[in-house]
């Protein structure tokens, strides 16, 4: 990684000595055509000339290094992208090596028996829960009021009904009498019987 680092700064440096030569060559071919124009005024047209063919093969050594500078450019770029993709790369191999020690640490079976552990962790937490908090299973209350059944029909004695006389008495047998009024509702009565009939 170092040594591409350095190879990059290295073509970089090439690209910006090239941008600065192409600098001092447009300056010259200024100056050059300034010159010719010069020489031609003061009737030199053969040094005009020569200078003109200096100023052409200029001006295609100018082409040819924008050429070169172009060629530069595209592989700085390309060596800068490959510089991020090795990053990337190295990243992905990072995590997949810390994945990989995660998944030996948790493999499914240990996964397993510790959801396990934990389901009967929780239930025996419960049990100790309905111990402390005095809940009784179905099963105890049942207990619980079959005892309470026994005791009633111990302590208390049995409630018996007076007899019915089975024979028709003898004589007037005297009934209440019947009112000739119905009886108000009191106000709640009148309520409810309202609240049944909707």
């Amino acid at each position: 990684m170092y040594y591409f680092v350095i190879k990059l700064q290295q073509l970089k440096q090439t690209r910006d000595k090239i941008k600065q030569h192409q600098k001092k060559i447009e300056q010259n071919l200024e100056k050059d055509r300034e010159l010719a124009k010069k020489l031609l005024t003061s009737g030199k047209k053969d040094r005009a000339k020569l200078l003109l063919r200096k100023k052409r093969f200029q001006e295609q050594l100018l082409a040819k290094t924008d050429n070169q500078l172009e060629n530069l450019e595209r592989l700085v770029h390309d060596l800068e992208f490959s510089q991020v993709e090795m990053q990337v790369l190295d990243g992905l191999k990072t995590g997949n090596e810390a994945l990989k020690k995660v998944q030996e640490v948790l493999n499914i079976d240990a996964v397993e028996k510790i959801l396990d552990e934990t389901r009967e962790a929780v239930e025996k937490q419960k049990e100790i829960d309905d111990l402390l908090s005095g809940a009784l299973t179905q099963e105890d209350e049942d207990d619980v009021e079959a005892e309470l059944e026994a005791l009633i029909s111990v302590t208390e004695p049995a409630k018996t009904l007076p007899d019915v006389p089975m024979e028709e008495p003898e004589g007037d047998v005297e009934l209440p009498e019947v009112p000739s009024e119905e009886p108000k509702a009191p106000v709640r009565e009148k309520k409810k019987l309202a609240m049944e009939a909707a």
